[in-house]
């Protein structure tokens, strides 16, 4: 057994655990020997808690032989995006400013699957503070797409997507700000869940946006999506943005029936918004097909624009993340990341009122969504086609094209991503997205289409000691701006106004995105009626 126990899901080592079959400790320690193994081609992981592994093993197995059964996930192995605070190891962010970052406290969640008897293996690459594209410039080198090394993992939960699919854990809890879970699920042949704000709580977590940070569990099945879910849902107190609901059971949910579900199938993303490579398209068509042989319903319908719901979270997310960074961007600007410089330093260009303007937009969103809730139980997009390589990344790409997974971030209900093919050997990615705190809806979705395909089942074929393939980043250097004067000496005047010191390199990544970052706050002026309220009104708890 010990050959295949990287290929077992949650559900299935938590059975075999459970009946005592399969010792957490011998499951442990091949998952660690399997990172050893292939860890050096994939970069997932910053730090390997082995002794801290074996430690919860030893104990989870006593607790088990003693009759003491914590539950699905006791004597589970997982492993946590960098940005999750561990107490007495390391929480870099992906970063050099944070190197040297030893927490003297877990993050929420991370306790939480400690108390489910959960055996952490270690903490996972991520793009820099969860923002960054791959970038070739940081302490830690950028993970591997396990499908072919030489392709992206999608970001920013970059090396959760990589451990998964390589089959080095079988859980992981990634973040998602504007498509952090999905993208990596998607690229990297997956599932990942982005749960409703608030539902699981993100205190202890490195922020990027109070407004759409979202935490939540990456699997390889919606089952085992459910079941890391339900240990990690539920009100924190000390995360501000978490809420009070009742937490159902997201297990039980799937009963692979969607005889009569009503899906909204949002085409115009795929189609017209951001359109996909010809496979993916084709592969949404059958998608439907099956879902509709499933029994539900589906029909197209409409959003606005996904340009306009991009530009309206870039504004307040950009805005929100130079708040976090503000100190050490003004002390310490060489210590950051190219790519992160070239998303992070224009938001000096956003004035106070066009993040005003933005939450407002955002509040119009979100109630032009509302009435698709009423009408369909779930609605459907598609995820990522195929992963470029890794010597293909852009940093202007992110101001130059719209996320198919961000509007679900404006949007703020549940979305998950799942497989759904394959294009010359890389994964295919397909979204569900529901209404706020009714993953259990989506979950059963998602459940019922992998039970019907087996896109999910199929591995990435990995061959101990083979050479890593050697990736050189060519094309990502700031381009000389082609701006007017007026302009270039307005975007001078906000950096300095901002307490900027920028050295003549950084000041080109600032000037070579600004303009981007200025048309996106021109296009939000728009009217408005005085008495229009932000998204970020408040109520005081009961």
């Amino acid at each position: 057994m010990s050959d295949e126990l990287h290929h077992l899901t949650i559900a299935e080592a938590a059975q075999l655990i459970r009946t005592r079959k399969l010792s957490p400790v011998e499951y442990a320690d091949a998952l660690l020997k399997r990172v050893e193994v292939f860890d050096s081609q994939l970069n997932a992981f910053i730090t390997v808690t082995a002794e801290l592994a074996r430690k919860q093993a030893r104990q989870a197995e006593a607790e088990i032989m003693a009759g003491r059964y914590r539950g699905p996930l006791h004597g589970i192995p997982f492993a946590l995006k960098d940005i999750y605070n561990t107490q007495g190891i390391l929480t870099s962010g992906g970063s050099k400013v944070c190197s040297e970052n030893i927490p003297t406290f877990d993050a929420a969640t991370t306790r939480m699957l400690y108390d489910a008897g959960a055996v952490l293996l270690g903490k996972l690459q991520t793009h820099e503070f969860a923002h960054g594209g791959p970038s070739f410039d940081l302490p830690w080198p950028p993970s591997r797409n396990p499908w072919h090394l030489e392709h992206f993992t999608g970001g920013s939960s970059s090396g959760s997507g990589a451990a998964l699919a390589a089959g080095l854990i079988p859980a992981s809890l990634g973040s998602d700000t504007g498509g952090s879970i999905r993208g990596p699920a998607s690229f990297c042949g997956i599932v990942g869940l982005m749960p409703t704000s608030g539902l699981v709580s993100r205190a202890g977590v490195i922020p990027n946006s109070f407004t759409f940070d979202h935490c939540g569990p990456m699997t390889r099945t919606v089952e085992d999506c459910a079941l890391l879910l339900q240990a990690i849902a539920g009100y924190d107190a000390q995360d501000a943005g978490s809420v009070a609901c009742e937490i159902p059971d997201y297990r039980a949910a799937l009963t692979g029936d969607i005889k009569g579900l009503r899906i909204g199938a949002l085409r115009h993303y795929w189609e017209k918004d951001m359109p996909a490579h010809p496979d993916l398209a084709r592969a949404m068509d059958v998608a439907i097909e099956v879902l509709r042989k499933l029994g539900a319903r589906v029909e197209d319908c409409a959003t606005r624009p996904m340009q306009d719901v991009f530009d309206t979270k870039v504004i307040i997310g950009e805005c929100e993340i130079f708040s976090i960074h503000y100190d050490n961007l003004k002390s310490r600007p060489g210590d950051f990341g190219r790519d992160f410089l070239g998303r992070i330093l224009p938001a000096c260009m956003f004035q106070a009122a066009d993040y005003v303007q933005a939450s407002r937009e955002h509040r119009r969103i979100i109630a032009e969504v509302r009435p698709l809730y009423g009408k369909y139980d779930v609605l459907l997009t598609a995820g990522f086609g195929p992963a470029p390589r890794l010597d293909a990344h852009r940093t202007t790409n992110f101001w130059q094209k719209p996320n198919v997974f961000t509007p679900s971030n404006v949007f703020g209900g549940p979305s998950l991503e799942l497989p759904n093919g394959f294009s010359n050997g890389l994964p295919l990615g397909m979204q569900l997205i529901g209404r706020p705190f009714d993953e259990a809806t989506v979950l059963r979705a998602g459940h019922a289409y992998q039970q019907a395909t087996d896109w999910h089942a199929r591995r990435p074929q990995l061959i101990a000691g083979a050479p890593r393939p050697v990736v050189t980043p060519t094309g990502n250097e700031p381009a000389a701006a082609n701006i007017d004067a007026a302009t270039r000496d307005f975007v001078l005047l906000m950096a300095s106004r901002a307490g900027l010191k920028l050295n003549d390199y950084q000041t080109a990544i600032l000037l070579e995105t600004a303009p981007y970052a200025l048309d996106k706050a021109e296009r939000m002026r728009k009217p408005r009626d005085r008495m229009e309220e932000p998204a970020l009104v408040f109520r005081f708890p009961n």
